[in-house]
C-alpha cells in the first residue's frame, strides 16, 4: 500500500504536463487524423480520396523531394562540421568562444535574409566582385544558397554542444592514450566517438528538426513563389492553409508525421530517450 500511495503522488505530478500535451498536442493531431479522411468541412468521409490527391499533385512530390534533399544535404555536412570545430576549439582550449558561436543565433532572421541578398542579389556583394551576372536566389543556385545560410546560422549552436559532450570525457583517457603513442585520429576513434556515443540520437533528431524548421528562410529569401529548387513541403502547407484547404493539410501532416516517426524510432531505440522531448 505504500508503494501504491507513492504511485499516485508521482502520477499527480505529472497529470499538469500530460494534460497540456493531450489537450495542446494529442486531441488536436488525432483530429488531424480523422479529417484526413473527411471532406474539407470535416463532415462527410472520403476515405483515402485526400491521400491519392496529394500523391497525385506534382508540387507536393516536388516539396517533399526538396525538403529531403535539403535535410540530406544539411544534416551531414552541419553535424561533421560542428563536431570537427569543436574538436579544435576543445583540444586547443579555445576560451570564450561560446558566445561567438552563438552569434549568429541571436540575428533576427529579417535581417539575416536581408544580409543574404545583398551578398547573393543579382545585383549583389558576389555578382559586382566577380563580374557575373548569376541570378543566385531565383535560380537552381537558390538551394546552395540555402544550404550556406542554414549552415551559417547553426553551425555554432552544435559545436556547443559538442564541446558539452566533449567535457563529459575523461581525460585521463586522452592521457593514457599519449602514454601508449596513440595519434589524434585513433584517440577521436577510440575515445572521442565512442565518448559522444549518447548524444550522437539527440543531436541528430535536434539538427533533423531544425532543417524542418528553416522554411522563414527560404519564404523570405524567395517569396511564396520560389525557384523549383527551394520548393519545400512548408510551400504546400502555406498555400494551402491561405486556401483553407483543411482536408489536403491535414492528409499532408499525417504523411510528414509517419516519415518522421520512421526516422526518428531507431535513433530513440538506441538511447535516445530525451530526444523527443528536446524535439518537440
Amino acid at each position: 500500500m505504500k508503494g501504491s500511495g507513492h504511485s499516485y503522488k508521482d502520477f499527480a505530478f505529472i497529470i499538469p504536463s500530460l494534460a497540456g500535451v493531450s489537450i495542446f498536442v494529442f486531441i488536436p493531431f488525432c483530429d488531424v487524423i480523422r479529417r484526413s479522411f473527411t471532406s474539407v468541412t470535416g463532415n462527410v468521409f472520403t476515405g483515402i480520396d485526400n491521400y491519392k490527391t496529394l500523391f497525385a499533385k506534382e508540387a507536393f512530390r516536388l516539396g517533399v523531394f526538396n525538403t529531403a534533399r535539403f535535410i540530406a544535404a544539411c544534416v551531414p555536412i552541419l553535424l561533421i562540421l560542428s563536431l570537427f570545430i569543436a574538436n579544435i576549439i576543445y583540444f586547443n582550449k579555445i576560451t570564450k568562444i561560446e558566445n561567438i558561436c552563438l552569434l549568429p543565433m541571436a540575428v533576427p532572421i529579417a535581417t539575416m535574409v536581408f544580409v543574404w541578398r545583398m551578398i547573393f542579389h543579382k545585383n549583389g556583394l558576389i555578382n559586382s566582385w566577380f563580374g557575373s551576372s548569376t541570378d543566385w536566389i531565383h535560380s537552381s543556385h537558390a538551394f546552395g544558397v540555402m544550404v550556406v545560410s542554414y549552415l551559417w546560422k547553426n553551425t555554432g549552436y552544435y559545436v556547443v554542444l559538442w564541446i558539452a559532450g566533449l567535457s563529459g570525457i575523461p581525460k585521463s583517457q586522452y592521457e593514457a592514450a599519449d602514454m601508449d603513442g596513440a595519434g589524434g585520429f585513433q584517440k577521436f576513434r577510440y575515445i572521442t566517438l565512442p565518448g559522444l556515443k549518447s548524444m550522437m540520437p539527440t543531436t541528430f533528431i535536434l539538427a533533423l528538426t531544425g532543417t524542418l524548421k528553416s522554411y522563414r528562410e527560404a519564404y523570405l529569401l524567395a517569396g511564396e513563389y520560389p525557384d523549383k529548387s527551394i520548393y519545400m513541403i512548408q510551400h504546400m502547407f502555406h498555400n494551402w492553409f491561405r486556401d483553407m484547404s483543411v482536408d489536403k493539410m491535414a492528409a499532408g501532416a499525417v504523411i510528414i508525421v509517419c516519415i518522421f516517426a520512421v526516422i526518428v524510432y531507431p535513433f530513440r531505440k538506441k538511447g535516445g530517450g530525451d530526444v523527443a522531448s528536446l524535439a518537440g
